[in-house]
C-alpha cells in the first residue's frame, strides 16, 4: 500500500510540473506603446493562454537599456525627468506594473550595474523590482533554473 502511495504522489508531482511553464523576458525597450503591448498586455495573455490550457505560467522580467525608465518611482530625480509622456503615465504604469505582481506573480529583477552607471538609487525604484548585480548573471541565473529566454527589444 505504501508502495502504491509513494508512486501516486511521484506521478502527481511529475504531472505537476509538467503544467509548469517559465519564461523570462530580457526587457530593454524604452518605447512607452511596445512596452504596454509586449509587456503590460502580453504578459497577461500569455498567463491567461496557460491557465485556460490548465498549465501554468511563471514569468520572470530583466530590466536593462532603454526600460529603467519605467520602473522609477520619482522620475524628477533620475535621467528620464524630461520625458513629459512618461511623467503623465508614470502613475497608471506603476498601477498595472503593481497589478502584475500582486495578481500574476511576475517577478521583476533590475540591472544594478546600469542603475549606478545612470544614478539611479536604489530607493528610487518600486518595492517590488529586485536588483541583481548584472543582467547578464540575472538572465544565466533565470536561465539556469528552467526559463525560456524572450528579448523584449
Amino acid at each position: 500500500m505504501k508502495k502504491w502511495l509513494l508512486v501516486l504522489i511521484l506521478s502527481m508531482c511529475l504531472n505537476a510540473e509538467e503544467g509548469l511553464k517559465k519564461v523570462v523576458f530580457d526587457l530593454t525597450i524604452g518605447d512607452l506603446k511596445e512596452f504596454e503591448q509586449k509587456v503590460l498586455i502580453g504578459m497577461v495573455k500569455n498567463k491567461d493562454y496557460y491557465q485556460s490550457n490548465m498549465q501554468e505560467l511563471e514569468v520572470a522580467v530583466v530590466i536593462h537599456g532603454d526600460a529603467y525608465k519605467f520602473f522609477i518611482k520619482d522620475l524628477s530625480n533620475s535621467p528620464y525627468k524630461d520625458d513629459t509622456k512618461l511623467i503623465s503615465e508614470r502613475e497608471s504604469l506603476e498601477k498595472r506594473l503593481k497589478s502584475s505582481v500582486e495578481n500574476y506573480h511576475v517577478k521583476f529583477y533590475i540591472c544594478q550595474a546600469g542603475m549606478n552607471h545612470l544614478k539611479i538609487a536604489n530607493e528610487n525604484i518600486y518595492d517590488f523590482v529586485t536588483p541583481v548585480v548584472t543582467s547578464t548573471i540575472g538572465l544565466i541565473d533565470l536561465q539556469n533554473e528552467g526559463y525560456a529566454y524572450m528579448p523584449i527589444r
